[in-house]
Parts: structure tokens; C-alpha cells; sequence
């Protein structure tokens, strides 16, 4: 249906002609979304049409563009709905501006779902605009002009105007209080293959990221950190890196040492010879330590009230007919963003200019003002587009780093590098948990109590996910432990293990219950519909849609060969729905190898179906390279993998065949760079165990020695 959308005057402003001619149209991205976990508020985003003379649009982008493909998408629902030729869209990446954009960030898999009207909005206010400027033109009504490709167009004459024959006319006018958007059936840019806008220029090297930053007077810096989380620099000892090639200056700040010079060679060369006397302070825990840690705190009672309770487990317990237990563990792991963490910074006398890839711009402003005392309004940031984020960029201390370095040395223009050993070792990663789950069943095997008892570095657990609200008796218990090892959220935070180990319990329970383990999803989201417990925070029938599609697709429960085995996943984050099958085939010699991943996704209308696409497979790739390979140790506090030799990452001949389908919706779009990554590792898990009898209970897979 054609939508009728109020958009008052002070939440959509013109701003003024372009100099030369043309149109600049400001607007609020208005939203009533929420953030997911660590992403704060949705809120207000803004960004700038801007239409010149010769009818060229150009867009502002306000978000940071992390891979996700934002810097496409949302432009296309603005161009979709000021109705103009894709081929004369220009979109430029906008800086931080609080005072036009109130929300900049790349996170929670919500730039799209949180723009989907406001960006539409703000192109069919374009549109009319436009139209009545040739309304006016022509002495007719604005209802006896349409627009295509770029032309207001009157209707009984077929006479034409382009906008950028429209745009200075436009500029003066009022902005209409009140917009209509396209109907959706009229989309001709929405849910089509549209290449991401920086294709081009990254595939022939013209693409410049942080990491490529070039200033004049520009010093490369590298930072030497503790070696180990949990030692203090006591002294050191620069001599010898002072005498070295290229090195300019090293100096001290929090608990770090700098290294300045001409080239990232020679700082990193000159790092080496630095000697810095480094003091434990407190026990240096490792890998082994925490695990011990983390399973006895399973055992005792939480000190916190739980974080959901339905009903009376204890009673269900203790009449149950059966009781199905099983504990999961997960490790560390690190980011591995391909470009590693980089930043450039000039501090001056006046304030500081931050330049480089950042998920959290006005976070990290924020930390450099107070750290340099200086007006948040003094520090500008511009964002890069980023070689990879998965949370790692929501963190500032890189920025922090780049900004005190330049300050400290004497408010030269510093560009902070990380080395790939130093990103790795660095910390910030995805926190260890433990899990134990207990369930009951009755005599007729029906599901009559869920238990998760969780231990983790924060984050651990996720007391609304499913099966909540379809348990009569279900508790989340939650124990935090405090490490010197900085963690931060990792790609679908808490749900990229979380759906693992809950799925993997489903299929147990499925197993014991005599259940099909599709069968026993759709009877527990019957009953969420049917009989709630508590707070629902999904959708039952969607999530029903998207496992039976799923099943039919993938030919669930039919003959698949002698060495083909499946299993099944299903699991809701950051509003969308996705459920998978994983084939394994298993060879000659009693190895598993993972065939073909099937996804079904609801995440409510598709705007840009390349995008999508893109996001889907890459997520499913990275949820089953971690959940095999993934895992970072520590020995006395100090990380055993540093690199690619010894950190194990997915290769291009392990990547499954991925088929995906798309539930098609009219629904509003929904998050997609995250949710289908949690269901990957289960999904595997599950046909492992179809294949050999064993449960994986814990991540990285390949040491199970069932793979080939």
C-alpha cells in the first residue's frame, strides 16, 4: 500500500542551494528501534541529498561501512524512492556530525533495519519536492505529475522536466509536511542485485583503507604492550632503538612504549630492540586456570537472582520422568580482522584530528576529548571503510593510542599500525564460557522444564532466547568472572555460541524424547503461540516458516545416499529468523567432511538481494570456520597464537556449498549481518553426531578427530 508519512519541519530541513545550482536536502533518520547488547540505542541517523544541475544525486552516507553494505543499501532506498537512475547515484562516506546525525554506528546489525522509512522518507520528500517545482513550472497540479528515471513527467501530455533542470526551483520552496512512499509493488531498485558501490575501486587497489593513510610530516608508530595481561612495564631501556634506521623518537605513556619513525619496517625492527622489564602483578592465569574456574562456579548457586524464571523448575525436577543434562565450554577467540587495527591522529594546539577505521566514531571522540581535555567539538573524526570489524572496532584504544602518541610527541601527525601479532595478542576477544543445561521431560515426553546455568567473562547468557516462552518451568542462571584478559562482543555477540549449545541440547533432548528433532522445534513454537510462558520475544509462526522451508528444501528425514548425514538448526537474532541443514558425507576411512550448508532466512523485506546474499554466505563461513578451527589459549597470561601458522582459520577448499532462500515478506527489513553466523556451528554439530553417535560439546570441532 501507498504510505502516508508526517515528517514536520524540524526533522526534515532544506538546507540551502548548492553553490553553482543545484539542491541540498537535510533530513533525521527517524527510528523506534532499539540496540542489541552492546550496541546501544538505535536512535536519530541524518544524512544529505544533494542533486546539482546536471541531475546527479549524491548521497552521504552516515554509517561506518564495515563490509556489511550499508553504503549500498541505504542509498538505494533513497534512490528507490526519489525515482532516479541507479548509474547517477554518487555516494560519499559522511564524517562524524552530531549536530546533523545522531546516530553513528556499525553494530547490532541495524543500520538497515533502523533507516527503513526514514531513509524512504527523505527520498519521496525529495521527489515532491521536485514535482512541484515543475508543477509550478508548468501552472498545472502536483497530482498531474509523475516522475521516472530522473524526469518529473505531466501526465496528459507526456511533457518532461529533469531534476537537474528542477533542482534551483526546488530550493526554493517549502518542504512538504507530509510525503507518500511508493507502494511496494512499484520497486524497481528494492530487492534486486545491486553491486556494492566500492567494487571497483577495491578490486583494482584504488580503494584506500586506514591502513593506507598518507599525511605530510607523517610519523608511523608501533606500540610495544605488555607480553603478557596482567604485567606493568617497570622500566625500559631504548638505546639501542634510538640508534636504529628511520626511528625518530620513543616514549612512554599508560603502560605502553611507543616506537615513531619514517616507515612501519623500521619502527617494527626498532620495537625489537627495545628492553622492557616487565612485573606480574597477581597470578598470570592460563587457559587451563580459567576452565577450572569457570565449571566450579557451575556448581555453586548464583549470588544474582536468575536472569528469567518461569514457574518452578525445582518442582518440575523433581517430578520429571527423565532428566537430560549436558555441559559446553567455549574458548577465546580473536577478531582476525583482515586489516589489523590502524589509526592516524594530529593533535594540535586547536584540537585533533582523528582519521581511520572505527565502528564507534562518537564513542571514540568522546574518549580522546577526555583524555586530551579537550572540547568534544575540537576533535573531528572520518571514518575509512574498514577491512573487517566483527566488533573488534567498537572498541577505541587503538584510536586512544594514535591520539596520545601524537600529543606526547610534540602534536605530530602519527599514524598508529598494529602488527598482525599485536591484533591478535592484544586482547579484546570473545569471552570463555561454560555452560550446563538440564531439562526434564514427563512421562509422556513432553518438555516440562529448561535450566541454563551459564559462567562467563560477561555476556554469557541470553535469558529470552528460545525456547524461552514456550517452557512452563524455565530458569537462566548467570555467574561473571573478572579477568585481566580484555573481552569484547564478537560477530553476533552471546548468540554466536548460545544458539550452539541450545541447539545442540535440543537435538539431545529430541533424541531421549523420541522426537524428530524438527518436529520437537515445531511443537515447542506451537506451544509458544498457543500457551506462552512469560515474555515471547519472537514471532512463533515466522520462526515455524522458516524451519519447515528449511526441512523441505533440504529434504529433511529423505534419503540422502549411505554416506550423506544432516542435522538441524534453527535460532532468532537481532529480529530475524534462520534456520540451516548441514550434509556431511562420510568417506571411506570413517571421516566427516562438511558438504553443504542449506539457510532459510526471514529478515522481512531484502533490500539490496546481492548484499544479502554476500552476508549470508559470509556469515555461515565464518560461524563454521570458527566453531571448527577457532580457539586462542593463553599460558600465564600470555596468548599462544599470535599469527595465521599458528591460529586456524577456514580455508577456500573447507567452505561448504551454501544454498539460501529468502521467505518472502513485506515485513519491514530486519538484521542480516550477524544472524545467520550463530546456527552454523549447531547445525554442523547435530550431523555430526547423525554420522558418528558423538555430541560435540565443545569448540574448536577439529579436535575431535572425527574430521578429515
Amino acid at each position: 500500500m501507498e504510505g502516508q508519512v508526517k515528517l514536520d519541519r524540524r526533522n526534515f530541513i532544506r538546507i540551502s542551494a548548492l553553490t553553482g545550482g543545484g539542491l541540498v536536502l537535510g533530513f533525521n533518520f527517524l527510528s523506534s528501534c532499539t540496540a542489541e547488547e552492546e550496541s546501544g540505542q538505535l536512535v536519530d541517523l541524518n544524512a544529505f541529498i544533494k542533486i546539482d544541475t546536471k541531475g546527479r544525486v549524491t548521497i552521504m552516507s552516515p554509517n561506518p561501512e564495515v563490509g556489511q553494505g550499508v553504503k549500498t543499501s541505504l542509498p538505494m532506498l533513497v534512490a528507490e524512492e526519489l525515482d532516479v537512475d541507479w548509474k547517477n547515484i554518487k555516494v560519499e562516506q559522511a564524517g562524524l556530525d552530531t549536530e546533523k546525525y545522531k546516530r553513528q554506528v556499525a553494530g547490532g546489525s541495524g543500520s538497515v533495519r533502523t533507516s527503513w522509512e526514514s531513509f524512504r522518507q527523505a527520498g519521496a520528500t525529495a521527489r515532491q519536492m521536485l514535482i512541484n517545482a515543475a508543477a509550478a513550472a508548468w501552472a498545472v497540479a502536483p497530482d498531474a505529475c509523475s516522475t521516472e528515471n530522473g524526469m518529473v513527467v505531466q501526465k496528459a501530455n507526456g511533457k518532461k522536466m529533469s531534476y537537474g533542470e528542477l533542482v534551483e526551483k526546488a530550493a526554493t520552496l517549502e518542504v512538504p509536511a507530509n510525503v507518500s512512499v511508493k507502494p511496494e509493488s512499484s520497486f524497481k531498485l528494492i530487492g534486486k542485485r545491486i553491486s556494492n558501490v566500492d567494487n571497483h575501486a577495491i578490486i583494482t587497489g584504488q580503494y584506500k583503507y586506514g591502513i593506507d593513510t598518507r599525511r605530510e610530516g607523517m610519523l608511523y608508530a608501533t606500540i610495544i604492550r605488555p607480553p603478557a595481561f596482567g604485567m606493568t612495564l617497570e622500566s625500559f631501556d631504548d638505546t639501542e632503538a634510538e640508534k636504529a634506521p628511520g626511528v625518530k623518537q620513543v616514549l612512554r605513556f599508560d603502560n605502553k612504549i611507543a616506537v615513531l619513525g619514517s616507515s612501519t619496517w623500521e619502527v617494527m625492527q626498532a620495537a625489537k630492540k627495545v628492553k622492557a622489564n616487565w612485573k606480574a602483578e597477581g597470578e598470570l592465569e592460563s587457559t587451563a586456570d580459567y576452565t577450572e574456574k569457570l565449571h566450579a562456579l557451575l556448581v555453586k548457586s548464583p549470588e544474582e537472582k536468575p536472569r528469567r524464571k518461569d514457574g518452578d523448575i525445582s518442582r518440575a525436577f523433581r517430578s520429571a520422568a527423565k532428566v537430560v543434562e549436558m555441559d559446553f565450554d567455549a574458548p577465546f577467540l580473536p577478531h582476525n580482522t583482515m586489516e589489523p587495527m590502524n589509526f592516524f591522529a594530529h593533535v594540535t594546539a586547536d584540537g585533533a584530528e582523528l582519521y581511520g577505521p572505527i565502528q564507534t566514531p562518537e564513542r571514540a571522540r568522546g574518549r580522546v576529548a577526555e583524555l586530551l581535555k579537550l572540547p568534544p567539538e575540537k576533535v573531528s573524526v572520518m571514518m575509512t571503510r574498514m577491512g573487517g570489524g566483527f566488533g573488534r572496532r567498537l572498541m577505541t584504544d587503538f584510536v586512544e593510542e594514535a591520539a596520545l602518541v601524537s600529543s606526547l610527541a610534540g602534536n605530530l601527525p602519527v599514524n598508529v599500525i598494529w602488527s598482525r601479532e599485536d591484533d591478535m595478542g592484544g586482547g579484546f576477544y570473545r569471552p570463555m564460557y561454560s555452560y550446563r543445561y538440564r531439562a526434564a521431560l514427563d512421562k509422556d515426553n513432553k518438555l516440562i522444564a529448561w535450566h541454563h546455568h551459564s559462567a562467563g567473562m560477561g555476556g554469557s547468557a541470553s535469558p529470552d532466547s528460545f525456547p524461552a516462552g514456550a517452557v512452563e518451568n524455565l530458569q537462566v542462571d548467570t555467574h561473571n568472572y573478572k579477568s585481566p584478559v580484555p573481552t569484547a562482543p564478537w560477530r553476533g555477540p552471546t548468540h554466536n555460541y548460545i544458539a550452539f549449545s541450545e541447539q545442540s541440547f535440543l537435538d539431545e533432548i529430541a533424541r531421549q524424547a523420541g522426537k524428530d528433532p524438527v518436529a520437537l522445534r515445531l511443537e515447542l513454537l506451537e506451544q509458544a503461540k498457543n500457551t506462552p510462558v512469560g515474555k515471547v520475544n519472537y514471532q512463533p509462526d515466522r520462526f515455524a516458516a522458516v524451519i519447515r522451508k528449511a526441512a523441505e528444501v533440504g529434504g529433511w528425514g529423505k534419503p540422502k545416499g549411505e554416506n550423506i548425514f544432516q542435522g538441524f538448526a534453527a535460532h532468532f537474532s537481532f529480529e530475524s529468523y534462520v534456520a540451516q541443514i548441514a550434509e556431511v558425507e562420510k568417506l571411506s576411512d570413517g571421516k566427516l567432511r562438511l558438504k553443504k550448508m542449506y539457510c532459510i532466512v526471514d529478515c522481512g523485506r531484502v533490500v539490496n538481494l546481492s548484499g544479502a546474499e554476500t552476508q549470508l554466505e559470509g556469515s555461515i563461513i565464518d560461524g563454521i570456520g570458527h566453531a571448527m578451527y577457532g580457539e586462542l589459549t593463553l599460558t600465564k597470561g600470555k596468548p599462544d597464537q599470535t599469527n595465521f601458522n599458528t591460529y586456524r582459520m577456514i580455508r577456500m577448499n573447507e567452505a561448504p556449498e551454501v544454498e539460501m532462500h529468502f521467505i518472502q515478506s513485506d515485513a519491514p527489513p530486519t538484521g542480516l549481518g550477524e544472524p545467520a553466523l550463530p546456527p552454523a556451528g549447531a547445525a554442523l554439530a547435530n550431523a555430526v553426531f547423525a554420522a558418528s553417535g558423538v555430541r560435540l560439546k565443545d569448540q574448536p570441532f577439529i579436535k575431535s578427530g572425527l574430521f578429515a
